[in-house]
Parts: C-alpha cells; structure tokens; sequence
C-alpha cells in the first residue's frame, strides 16, 4: 500500500505540499459532487429559465411540458396584416396552421445538451441566471400561405413601367419607364412563422420594396439611335412549312438600353415558340368500325424547340442586322424530332381484329361540370394503342388534370376530405377503364380503391369495382401481354349517363373470372359534424361533404388459357365510414 506522503508528492508538481494541498483537492471534490448533483437533479428534464413562446416548461421533463403546452397554447384564429393603411386578415384555418408540441419540448430539452461536454456542462450551471424563449415549431401549408401574400401583394403593389422603343407612325418612340413597387415576400413569409411560433397577435408591418427601372435621358437617346438603324429590317423565322417575319416595332422589344439585348425577353420569346411547336410524338390513333380499323389521326414525328439555341440565333441575327447594311436575316427554328414508335403505315400489322374487353359504368345525378369533365378526359383515350408487352399507364395519357387543361370544378376526395376541386369525375373514367382491362383478362400492375364508397360507382354495379387516380402518387396500370396491340375507343352517354370502355385487338383464348365480390366489416358512418362558420348567415346550413358506410370488399380475379391459370390476384378495398359535414351559419347581419 502506498504512504500518504507518497501520494501528496506525485501532485507536487501541481500543488503545493502541506494542508493546502488537502483543502484544495477537498473544495474541487465538493464541486464535482456539487456540480454532478444538479445535473441528475434534472436528469430528463428541461433545464432551468426555458420558456417556449413565453411558456415556462423549465424542470419538466419533454412529455409533462408537452402536455402544458397543449393546455395553454391556443392556434390563432387569424392573422393581420398592414400595409400602405390597409388592413388585410388571413384566417389560419385557410393556411392549415397547428403546432408540434413534440418537436417544440424536444428542443427545449436538448437547448443545453448539444454533445459537447464542457460546453454543455458550463452552460448548464449558468441557465438559473439565463432566460431562453424558444419559438414553437410551426407547421402550415406554405403554398396556401404564398397564395394569401400574392392576393395582397396585388393590392399593394405597383408595376414598374419597364424602358422600351416602339415604332409608331413612322416614329421612333422611347419610354423611360416609371417606378413601381413589390411587396417584400420573404421577409413577410418570414415574419409571418416568427409571429405565430412566437404568438405574437399583433398586426403585421408588410414592407414594400421600390423597383426602379428607369433610364436618363442620354440612355434614352443612345436607345433610340440604336432602334432607328434597325428602321427597314426584318428577321425571317422559318418552321416546317411555314416562315413569319418579324419587322421593326416586333424586332425592337429584344433591344435593351445597358444591356445590348434583352435576354429575359430573348429567353420568353423563345419559351413562347417551344410552347407553340412542341408536341410529343403522337402514334397512329385508331377507331374500330364494322370489323375492321380505319385511320383516326395519322401519325406525327414529336418536336422540341431547342430554345438555348434559338435565344443565341437570335442574338446573331440581331447584331447582324445592327452592325451591318443587310436587311433581312433569317433563322430555321433548331428542333429535335422523335419519331413515334407507331408509324401511320403500320396500321395492317397491329393485329387490332376483335373486341376483347369491355367496361360500363354509369353516373346518374352527376352535376354538369362533373359530366362535363368525364367527357373530356375520356376523351383523351380515344384511338390510343397499348403495344403488346406494354405497361399502360392511365395518367401518361390522361396528363394534367387543373382548369388550365379545361377542367371544370366538381367534388373530389383530398386530403381526407371532399372538397370542390377540379376535374371531379376523372376517377369515373378510371373505373371504367378499369372493368374493360379486367373483362380483357389482362393483368393489373396497379390500382387502389377509393377512400370511400362513392354511390356513382355502385350504380348498376356491385361494391369494390372502382379505381382512383391522383397524379403523381396514384396511378392505374395494366399489362398488354396478348400478342397483339389493343386499340382503346371509349364512348359516352349522356342521355343515359352511360359511360363506355371497349378494347379491341387479338382474342388469345384467354378467359377471364371474377368473384361475386365480399362485403365485411360494416362499419356506420361517424355522426354528422357541424362547422361553426362566420362567412355564411346566422341559421344558414351549408353540406360541404356526405355520409358513407365503412366496409372491406374483396373478390378474386383469375385468367385462364388453354386450361391453365396465367394470372390471379385477390383485390382488397378497405373504405372508410364517412362523415358528413355540415357549416352552420354564425355571421351576424346588420
């Protein structure tokens, strides 16, 4: 056993030897004890002096200040804005607004203890005297958020008057341009989250940035001497069959008055083109008329505008025309061509000679824009071939379903919720696709099934034969193995409110079989739910969406050929009990 003395000695170097040595070794292990002490005090819980929003949660571990957080925050009904004297309020319901008690107390918790001991442990010791408030985590729907400042910006701002040269009556005019102002986005998005993780209710100072455009009078003279050479001459743009010609007043607005040349508008007029010529390789679309196919629309090469190219075309010829006694330059639009799979004289050898499947459904009671929209996007199918081996995708022909595609507003399923949306409808031309793909026999590489049952789809039909689309997460697929193309030509009824699905092509033998379909697990709808709502009249009632049953429903579907089963899948669609919603009025009338 070594001796006391022996011991002191190895910390000579360090301390002094005699009865200090003892009372400073004792005070450093009573700090250790002190220190080691406090923090298992608050070991899983929050350290002292944290508040989030202005809400002491110190010396509660994460789930207690969880809990007091759900207690004592309460989501702001609306948010105010001010801008120029005007006073705008957006209501949080529109932007989807709550908060994460979870991840707000995780952060409180973790604000000392980052991972670095002495730090974590300095700062500790230090947080009786500190204050931290820390924000709430904040979630929201920033698209609906972005929507709401574009509305106000457009109330607040102003559009700058940008410098241009126009040729009028012979007359070379130059506009200066005039200065305009923007609402700052950024800073209001960002101001918008402080608030509300802060609650802070108080109204919102929106800044408005200036945008100054204009030139001085000797940049307006340079601007118009360069335009007045440009006075006689013309750029040519050659497509295919057909050549425009662009001349003065057209030529003028790619000028720039510092720049040389105006790319932004360079680049808009080339985007402009590709928008106009582009088209997509479109194969042979055919229909089946008394036993044999006849031509719909021919084939056509697809086209794509090489805008980058075009944009430095146009800059050559424009500095062509400015820098020299030549009247005319002429640019052939530069494309990339794609040829269709599909060529126009290949229409003998599809191996299109029979009806192989098809699939009915019908839509009584639909409201006119729903009818309207199952119109158009059936439409869309009309004369469309599925090579054999191909997997066919129902939204690569269907596309983009929005009202600027010419959808109309009719109810959908989204978000948990039917709401007005456009396109409404589309899904009862999915479903009809979807019993002449199973009537073909051919197998289903993807479907789902609606989140509830939806009565057009059990018209004349039984539960469990329907299949929901949603770009870009929700698709309907199904496989060509036959050996021949199958030539897709729906049709529709309006006067019965038929909606119709055949496929024609090459009958293999294949014979399809599907179950009566089960029905289990029927569960009734939740009682009705009422909204309280400020925009509609004191005992106005308003249904925003409608009571549906739960169920599973499930049925076999199995394809034989030549005695053997090739394909068979079980089909499973679990719906919902839905809730029916009603707004109730509370707006009160002058």
């Amino acid at each position: 056993m070594l001796k006391k003395g022996i011991i002191f000695k190895q910390f000579g170097r360090f301390f002094p030897s005699g009865p200090w040595t003892i009372v400073v070794l004792s005070l450093i292990l009573l700090v250790l004890i002190i220190v080691t002490a406090y923090n298992l005090s608050f070991s899983g819980k929050i350290y002292p002096g944290v508040t989030i929003a202005g809400i002491n949660v110190s010396r509660l571990s994460p789930s207690q200040a969880e809990i007091v957080l759900s207690e004592k925050v309460k989501v702001p009904q609306e948010v105010l804005f001010v801008a120029e004297a005007q006073t705008t309020k957006i209501p949080t319901s529109s932007l989807s607004l709550d908060y994460d008690f979870s991840a707000s107390t995780q952060e409180a918790y973790f604000f000392y203890r980052t991972g670095n001991i002495i730090l974590d442990l300095y700062q500790s010791l230090l947080a009786p005297t500190k204050r931290v408030n820390l924000a709430l985590m904040v979630m929201l729907d920033e698209a609906a958020l972005g929507e709401a400042l574009s509305v106000i910006a457009e109330g607040v701002s102003v559009e700058p008057v940008y410098p241009s040269v126009k040729y009028v009556g012979g007359e070379v005019l130059v506009e200066r341009g005039k200065v305009g102002s923007e609402l700052d986005s950024v800073t209001a998005r960002k101001e918008v989250i402080k608030r509300l993780s802060m609650l802070d209710s108080s109204p919102i100072k929106l800044s408005i940035k200036p945008i100054d455009p204009t030139i001085t009078e000797e940049e307006a003279a340079s601007f118009g001497q360069r335009a007045k050479g440009l006075i006689g001459k013309t750029i040519e743009l050659k497509f295919e069959q057909e050549t425009f010609t662009y001349k003065e007043g057209e030529i003028f607005k790619f000028l720039s008055p510092r720049e040389v040349y105006n790319q932004k508008e360079i680049a808009s007029f080339a985007e402009s083109l590709a928008q106009k010529y582009n088209r997509e390789p479109q194969n042979p679309n055919f229909i089946f008329e008394e036993g044999r196919v006849k031509e719909f629309v021919a084939s056509k090469t697809g086209v794509e505008v090489k805008k980058q190219e075009l944009g430095a075309m146009l800059i050559e010829a424009l500095s062509l025309l400015d820098s020299s006694e030549e009247k005319t330059a002429s640019i052939e639009i530069p494309v990339t061509t794609t040829q269709p799979k599909i060529q126009t004289g290949d229409i003998n050898n599809l191996g299109i000679k029979e009806l192989i499947g098809r699939g009915i459904s019908t839509f009584r009671g639909s409201i006119p824009n729903r009818v309207y929209n199952i119109s158009l996007a059936s439409s869309k199918f009309k004369g469309i071939l599925i090579a054999p081996g191909e997997t066919f995708s129902f939204n690569n022909v269907l596309g983009d379903v929005s009202a600027f595609t010419g959808y109309k507003q009719a109810f959908v399923i989204k978000d948990g919720k039917t709401v007005l949306g456009d396109g409404g409808g589309v899904c009862q031309v999915s479903t009809t696709f979807f019993r002449a793909a199973l009537n073909a026999g051919l197998p289903i590489v993807e479907r789902r099934a609606h989140s509830y049952r939806v009565g057009y789809y059990e018209q004349n039909s039984p539960p469990g034969l329907d299949a929901t689309v949603y770009a870009p997460t929700t698709d309907l697929k199904v496989l060509n193995d036959t050996p021949g193309h199958i030539l897709i030509q729906p049709s529709i009824d309006s006067k019965t409110s038929t909606l119709v699905f055949e496929f024609y092509g090459t009958s293999d033998g294949r014979v399809e079989t599907i179950t009566k379909p089960i029905v289990s697990g029927v569960s009734a709808p939740p009682e009705d739910l009422y909204v309280d709502d400020l925009t509609l009249p004191a005992g106005q009632v308003k249904q925003i969406d409608f009571k549906a049953w739960g169920a599973k429903v499930t049925f076999n579907y199995a394809v034989e050929k030549n005695g053997e089963t090739i394909y068979e899948r079980t089909f499973l669609s679990n719906y919902r009990p839905w809730q029916a919603v009603f707004l109730r009025g509370t707006a009160v009338t002058q």
